[in-house]
């Protein structure tokens, strides 16, 4: 064996462990880009944006699965090790993806095509909520300590790199196919492909290694992947991570998806394409010069800064969006910009809070409940708040989500400052 190959198999295994998040990334916004398109073949109506409530509705469902997908993969991968976990989340994300592809219209087999759609939603639910916590565990326990904000940044970096792949191909395929054929049929490629990506990913991750910390430190252990311990034991944990999620949980499950669909209805076809394009390009060049960033000043120090700054811009942009491109690009990048930040730090910080017999699903529960309640709820709520000129409401409250890392930040200070023994550490002492 050569002396690089260790080298080579740390990339190969960092690599198979955060492509995973560019298909979510893929995914989630395909469904958002694409959602004006399809939306009407599910759920016919004379309103548009009736049908498109109706694609809204199946997308919240889907966030709401994210608990138990948080649960029962977090879970799995404390009991049976990371790589297992990682790779049955592949294999639902996947599944769902060749679902939503390949499922008829409703014309054609009628209540049944939103059932399925519905079906591979839940699917996607489930590993979406498993899926995070699952890689950042993998992720932080292979991390060198200095560098874990870092590695990180490859978190968003492949969130970008999903969503500018998305939205790449929504371009090309609405240049190329023209409305009409998209709203036919050519909607339903970016969802065959990510099917076909998540089997290729299916496969690295079948030869990933088991992180060193799992062998050592977790497997073996009666308590591993306790839910009563998360909730009991580390309860104030749990409050403290639902804190620090707030935010990037209705972000991402609202601001991703309703923006570029709203942005589709006020702009002409294909201009949402290229802002979302554009804005995800920019931050690809950026992404590992903020997880160096935040390595230097503090996870949690740049996830503060960067929840103030999107509070400010992302409110004034959404309540002022109109159809132009630079309007569109300055609303969708802000939250880009502000998603990039805490996708960066939230795998270093949430990590920390919780012992590795627990890591993962201490790390999957609130962050998924967190999202299911805010961004399950949040793309509806839009809708529904531009219908009756009550925007500025919605906007309220997804600002107050954002700004929940001011007194998270504070908490977690406290809790490092008191350095109380964790119960792990208790057990093996004893």
């Amino acid at each position: 064996m050569s002396a690089h190959s260790p080298k080579k198999a740390h990339r190969r295994a960092v690599t198979a462990t955060v492509v995973g998040n560019f298909i979510e990334s893929f995914d989630w916004l395909g469904y958002g880009l694409f959602a004006p398109l399809f939306a009407a073949q599910f759920f016919p109506s004379g309103n548009s944006l009736t049908s498109l409530l109706g694609a809204f509705a199946v997308l919240g469902v889907g966030v709401l699965m994210r608990p138990l997908g948080g649960i029962l993969l977090g879970r799995y991968a404390d009991r049976r090790g990371r790589r297992p976990a990682l790779m049955l989340a592949v294999s639902l994300m996947s599944g769902g993806s060749l679902l939503i592809g390949v499922t008829p219209s409703h014309a054609h087999i009628g209540l049944l095509a939103p059932v399925l759609l519905l079906l591979a939603r839940m699917a996607q639910g489930i590993s979406h909520g498993g899926e995070w916590p699952a890689a950042a565990a993998y992720l932080m326990e292979v991390a060198p300590e200095r560098r874990k904000a870092t590695y990180g940044s490859l978190f968003s970096l492949t969130t970008c790199a999903g969503a500018f792949t998305a939205s790449l191909l929504g371009g090309v395929l609405t240049a190329a196919l023209g409305p009409a054929a998209m709203t036919d049929w050519g909607w339903r490629v970016p969802f065959l492909l990510g099917g076909v990506l998540g089997l290729v990913l299916l496969v690295l991750r079948s030869r990933l290694a088991e992180t060193e910390v799992f062998r050592r430190q977790v497997q073996g252990r009666r308590d591993r992947g306790s839910l009563r311990q998360v909730l009991v034991t580390h309860r104030r944990d749990v409050l403290l991570a639902v804190l620090f999620v707030a935010g990037s949980g209705a972000v991402g499950g609202t601001w991703t998806a309703v923006v570029p669909a709203l942005g589709g209805r006020l702009a002409p076809p294909g201009t949402m394409f290229g802002v979302a394009m554009t804005a995800t390009a920019l931050m690809l060049v950026l992404n590992v010069p903020i997880g160096l960033l935040a390595d230097r000043i503090g996870a949690a120090r740049l996830l503060v800064a960067a929840s103030v700054l999107f509070a400010v811009t992302g409110s004034v942009s959404y309540l002022t969006m109109t159809g132009t491109f630079a309007s569109l690009l300055f609303t969708y990048g802000s939250g880009v910009v502000y998603l990039v930040c805490a996708t960066t730090v939230l795998p270093k910080l949430l990590t920390e809070i919780f012992p590795p017999s627990v890591r993962a699903l201490g790390t999957g529960l609130p962050n998924a409940v967190t999202g299911a309640v805010l961004g399950g709820i949040g793309p509806a709520a839009a809708a529904y708040a531009a219908e009756h000129d009550a925007s500025a409401w919605f906007v309220a409250g997804m600002m107050t989500a954002v700004l929940m890392s001011l007194p998270a930040s504070l908490l977690a200070r406290r809790r490092t400052a008191s350095d109380t023994p964790r119960a792990d550490d208790q057990v093996l002492a004893a």
